[in-house]
């Protein structure tokens, strides 16, 4: 059955090997980014995830409904923390809470966090007190506080993304609206270099079958919003071709 599927982060990478996909399937595929994409979107609405006045813009222009929200768009630790922090978890959270609206009932919302997000529980005192700030501007200061660095700040960002979609997972359950995270491991995309350069350069040396294709992690995200997926809610999935299970089996089995 043929669906209409809002993307953000439509123009490269995972976003648009997902749109791809997606339209390879007889989906309608609605895009929002910075830069416009090449293909594989109907429609295209521009939006910066760092400034709200241009996500309430971009979501009033939206005309259509849709059937899913994919939140792809996200930007890497090479760029400022406070850049990081309102792309990653602040433009997020507020696109996805203005589109709620413009969603059809049951409807799968899937956002996009990582491997670096994996120890979010560990952090949850901290993550609370991210959702408590309201007003983007005053993250820079928060990151400052709670001495978050350039990785750092990206991690947590990562850590929030999937706190948050466990957070809402029944918020709009009377639409039968179900939220999820997937987190990738190293994937190769236009930012991978910028991930050795900082996160990578920090751990140990990353072997090159740890370094995951976009089309493995759009397959999975195409079938979340098939009715498929549809019982998965309220969970994130990890897809990283077992790199943390490389790290983790040393010091857990002899």
């Amino acid at each position: 059955m043929s669906k209409t599927i809002i993307i953000t982060g439509c123009s490269s990478g995972i976003g648009a090997e997902t749109a791809r996909q997606l339209k390879a399937q007889g989906m309608t595929v609605v895009g929002f980014d910075l830069k416009k994409p090449e293909a594989n979107v109907d429609v295209y609405i521009p939006m910066d995830l760092s400034d709200y006045s241009s996500i309430d813009k971009a979501v009033e222009a939206l005309k259509i409904k849709g059937d899913a929200l994919y939140n792809v768009a996200g930007v890497p630790p090479t760029l400022p923390t406070d850049i990081q922090i309102k792309v990653n978890f602040f433009g997020l959270r507020h696109f996805t809470n203005l589109m709620i609206p413009k969603l059809n009932s049951n409807a799968s919302i899937i956002n996009l966090a990582s491997l670096a997000g994996a120890n979010w529980l560990n952090n949850i005192d901290h993550i609370n007190s991210l959702f408590a700030i309201e007003n983007p501007d005053e993250a820079e200061q928060f990151l400052i506080e709670n001495n978050l660095n350039d990785v750092a700040t990206y991690a947590f960002s990562k850590e929030a993304v999937i706190a948050w979609s466990l957070k809402v997972s029944d918020k709009w359950k009377e639409k039968g609206i179900t939220v999820k995270s997937v987190s990738p491991g190293p994937i190769k995309t236009p930012i991978l270099k910028d991930f050795e350069a900082t996160i990578v350069k920090k751990q140990v040396s990353l072997p090159e079958e740890y370094k995951g294709e976009t089309r493995d992690i759009a397959a999975m995200l195409c079938f979340l919003c098939s009715d498929g997926g549809r019982w998965v809610n309220g969970t994130d999935i990890l897809m990283d071709g077992g790199l943390k299970a490389s790290r983790l089996k040393s010091s857990l089995f002899n």
